[in-house]
């Protein structure tokens, strides 16, 4: 890889921590919709706050990501491959973004209270009620949740691709510790 090795730590942090949050977030909403009674229930309490998280998570690293520099990909990766990478983390952010939105404006529109824990805190209304709009934007949460969910699977099968095929530095770059600098290091004793 060329310039930095690896990931500053805050966005390998970042990005470990809304990896683990985003994959139970997709679990928990197919187990969502496929559950009636009690499960329900104790599926929405725990799905509302984590999509609240990963907004304002994605917002963060997303200014992380923008103040950071980050590691060049391999000069030797094809033009195509590269453009992919870039679309591919660009729609993703979009995603993280979006999804938890389209959400919030969906039980918003369904006159639906939006507390993130038991009723000690709840989110304000983002748009106003109308069934209709709530109907769309069910439909838009489970599409945009499908899409998601496969950029997550190509997320993984890039990574392991980088990291198991072309061996080429990229998955070691968000995985491993940053090596200290050449002129950094301590210099041992003959």
């Amino acid at each position: 890889m060329n310039g930095m090795a690896t990931f500053p730590l805050l966005s390998r942090v970042l990005h470990w921590l809304m990896a683990v949050m985003i994959l139970a977030m997709l679990f928990i909403g197919l187990f969502m919709a496929s559950s009636v009674g009690p499960d329900y229930h104790r599926l929405v309490t725990l799905h509302r706050p984590l999509g609240i998280a990963i907004l304002m998570l994605a917002i963060l690293r997303m200014a992380n990501r923008l103040r950071s520099s980050v590691p060049t990909l391999p000069e030797d990766l094809p033009r195509l491959l590269r453009h992919i990478a870039t679309t591919s983390h660009i729609l993703l952010y979009g995603l993280m973004i979006i999804l938890p939105f389209v959400g919030w404006g969906m039980l918003s529109a369904g006159g639906f209270p939006i507390p993130l824990w038991g009723q000690s805190l709840l989110l304000p209304p983002i748009l106003p009620h109308n069934p209709a709009l709530w109907s769309w934007l069910r439909s838009a949460h489970t599409i945009l949740a499908f899409a998601l969910f496969g950029l997550v699977l190509a997320h993984i099968g890039a990574a392991l691709f980088h990291g198991l095929i072309r061996r080429d530095g990229v998955l070691r770059s968000m995985c491993a510790k940053e090596a200290p600098s050449p002129d950094l290091q301590e210099q041992k004793p003959v």
